[in-house]
Order: C-alpha cells, then structure tokens, then sequence
C-alpha cells in the first residue's frame, strides 16, 4: 500500500458516523470513542498501517488522538511517527483535532528524565513532545501518574504552566485516586486551570473506579476516558481459545500469559456468549459496558489494523443495556488483577 503526500480527504459525512459527549463541566465535546496510540505506532509497525488506521479513525469521527512521551517501542516513536503522518495528512485539519500527550514514566536518562511529577521533568518532556509532532500546542496535557516523592502543588503548577504558556489548552490526569483527584481539582482551581480530565484504566475485569473516583469526578466536574477498556485484549475474542502468535501476551506486552488463567478466560468466553445474543463481538459489548455510565467521556482503544478499529466502533451500534443483561454481566464482570497501574492510585 503506497500512500502520497497531501492525497488524503477526510469524509465530508465523518461527524454523522460518531457520538460525542461533553467532558464534564467544560466545554468541550469528545467522540465515544478515541484512538489511542499506546501500541501499534512505535518503530515496529509499518508506517503505512500505521497511517491506514489513522486516516480511517478520522474518517469515522473519531477526533481525538491520545498519545504519550514514551510510547512506542521505542520510546518517543509513536509521537514522531504520529508527527510525520500529521504533516502530511492532518495538519490541514488541526482545528478539527484534539490531540492529547502525557508524561510521567521515565523517558530518557539522568535524574531528570525518570518521571514523575517535578516541574522540571513535565515542562521538558512537554517542549520534547511539541517538536515529535511537529505541533505547536497540544490540546490536553496530562500528569500520566501520581508521584508519592514530589509535592502534588509542583506536578498541578506545571500543568498550570503549560497553558499559561500557550502549550496546551487543558490539563488532566491519569491514574490518580480519588482522594488526590479531589486535591489535584483544588489546587488547580485556586491557579485558574480547570482539571478537564481524568484518564482511568476502566473495564469489565478491572473496575476500580466504581469505588469512589466515578463519584469525585462528577461531583467535581472532570470528565472520564477510560483506557485498557478491553482489558489489554482479553476482551476481544483473540484468546478465547488460547494465545495466538503476534498477541499482545504472545510478546508479553502489557498482557502477561499469566492473566490467561482457566477461572479468567472462563468469565470472558461467557461475556462473549453474552455478546453474540445482542449480535455484536465481545470488544463492541466491552466498550458498550463501559460507556453505559454517563460519567464515561469516552472510551479508549488501540487498533493494530483497520478491521479492528472498525469492529471497536461498532460498539455504537448498541449502547444501550436492559436490567436483566447488566445483571447477567455483573456476574462475570469481576476483577481479574490486570490493573498494571494500581500502585499510581494507591496513594
């Protein structure tokens, strides 16, 4: 597939095709459904599928790309990957985006690039993301984890920065608990930068934020994107019958084999059973599930081809839950430890 500068046309019937929520209290509308760039843009993916599954997200409605410093493999990549496809396809459309990037997790060497949530780390990482895109602001910039070690007035003072400075538009946060949430919301409130959002990992096998942090957002105000709503993939029918070669367990990336126990794939090949009476694939049901609750701005995937990013969207198809099927789902929607962030929202 050979793809030529400045030939790509998005489709002039692309915001029929998509719902968009209002985040929170703000004032801005997000699609269901976004793309994120976490797996499937780093250096080891073709740049041309890569483009395909971009060009067709946008062409679906999907208009916000969410991205981090260290994505990829390697890290940095899927940013300078993303960077070059938007130079050459979606630059004419920047207003028509919203592009979001994170930093948090260690990203290049020296006690300054480690992570966390120092001024000094944030700002720099941010002006490094600019220029791997190629774009001169961002629209959200989040804190991609809570850091114990560094006081939470310096990490929401350099999120206040960043749009003071002209470099993001809003702010939001990853992986917090509710508890910090509650505190990040005043802290920035008092420095005149609204928190926009909260980007959770949330789904049928991993639903901590039922607890209390669904309840601080909205009471708060701060909308929700949850990200993993598929569980890293097991709840898609890939590992339905054991673990295909070039899976995400298969090279151990961010779904360990060990997750695929007997008791686990059990719930899942029963949600899939659930899945085929309401006529859709497991990943659709997964993402209908996590959008059922208003407090949910939007649910974020991953693609590693344009199938499966057209499969993931036919979740809109049906979003809609009777009683007797949430109770049927309640059943087998239970925790199966794959929260890989847990310890960020311990605190």
């Amino acid at each position: 597939m050979t793809f030529h500068v400045d030939d790509y046309q998005a489709r002039s019937d692309r915001y029929e095709l998509m719902q968009y929520r209002r985040c929170g209290r703000s004032g801005l509308d997000l699609p269901a459904v976004s793309l994120g760039l976490w797996h499937n843009f780093g250096d080891d993916v073709p740049l041309d599928r890569q483009r395909a599954i971009l060009r067709r997200a946008f062409d679906l409605g999907v208009t916000h790309f969410d991205l981090a410093n260290n994505y990829g493999p390697p890290y940095g990549s899927a940013e300078r990957n993303f960077g070059t496809i938007f130079a050459q396809d979606f630059k004419r459309y920047r207003d028509e985006l919203i592009l979001s990037t994170k930093a948090g997790y260690d990203m290049w060497p020296g006690p300054y690039g480690q992570g966390g949530g120092s001024r000094k780390y944030l700002l720099s990482s941010l002006d490094q993301s600019l220029k791997r895109m190629g774009v001169d602001y961002v629209d959200i910039f989040s804190s991609h984890r809570f850091d114990e070690t560094t006081p939470l007035e310096e990490t929401m003072g350099a999120l206040d920065a960043a749009v003071r400075q002209g470099k993001a538009l809003y702010v939001g946060i990853s992986s917090y608990s509710g508890a910090r949430t509650r505190e990040a919301v005043a802290i920035l409130r008092d420095l005149g930068t609204p928190l926009l959002i909260h980007q959770p990992s949330y789904s049928m096998l991993n639903r901590w934020i039922e607890e209390d942090l669904l309840d601080v957002l909205e009471e708060e105000g701060v909308g929700c994107i949850a990200f993993s709503p598929l569980a890293q993939g097991m709840l898609t029918d890939r590992y339905l019958n054991g673990i295909p070669e070039g899976s995400r367990a298969a090279q151990d990336k961010s779904l360990s084999p060990d997750l695929l126990t007997a008791e686990a794939l059990t719930h899942v090949r029963s949600l899939n059973e659930m899945a085929a009476a309401r006529g859709q694939s497991l990943a659709p049901l997964a993402l209908a599930w996590a959008l059922r609750d208003p407090r949910v701005t939007s649910v974020l995937i991953g693609a590693s081809s344009v199938g499966q990013l057209e499969n993931s969207l036919g979740a809109l198809d049906n979003l809609s839950f009777d009683d007797a099927e949430l109770e049927r789902i309640d059943k087998d929607a239970v925790d199966s430890g794959i929260n890989l962030w847990q310890r960020s929202s311990s605190f």
